[in-house]
């Protein structure tokens, strides 16, 4: 039974997208495709049906991330069930995420940078305009994550 991470930030355009791509990456490289299933979403309506913003594709496309068709979603009630983590992208994320789920008696729902030696929330490059700095913590975050789920890589 493959896990399922869902990554999820506030209009499924940046952060949750940009993560959804970069863990599937990492995760093809370690040869674990078949353990895994991954996915993204957002807290709010306001970018459903959009595809991946711009800049963040452009930022994947200047680390060599493969990224494929991408269409915003807001996350559902149904998604606690499906998902094995439900990793946000900030405390604000998790706030709102309240709204839709607002029980967590599994504990699926964290910050994926809780998976880092330093957990923080990631900026909104929407806002700040720093896509490299969230590409950075997100990597970190996911290969927390992998790490977590798989153990470390040896060299």
């Amino acid at each position: 039974m493959p896990i399922k991470v869902l990554f999820i930030c506030h209009g499924n355009i940046c952060r949750s997208v940009m993560a959804e791509f970069i863990f599937k990456n990492m995760v093809a490289q370690r040869g674990l495709t078949d353990q895994v299933v991954v996915a993204s979403a957002a807290t709010s309506r306001e970018e459903i049906g959009n595809d991946m913003y711009p800049p963040a594709k452009r930022k994947l496309d200047q680390k060599k991330i493969p990224y494929g068709p991408h269409r915003a979603r807001q996350i559902a009630k149904s998604d606690y069930e499906a998902y094995d983590l439900i990793l946000c992208m900030e405390e604000y994320n998790i706030r709102n995420l309240r709204r839709i789920i607002p029980e967590d008696p599994m504990g699926k729902i964290k910050l994926l940078l809780d998976y880092s030696e330093r957990p923080r929330d990631i900026a909104d490059p929407w806002y700040s305009g720093d896509f490299e700095e969230a590409y950075q913590d997100i990597v970190e975050g996911c290969r927390g994550l992998l790490d977590d789920l798989f153990g470390p890589q040896s060299i």
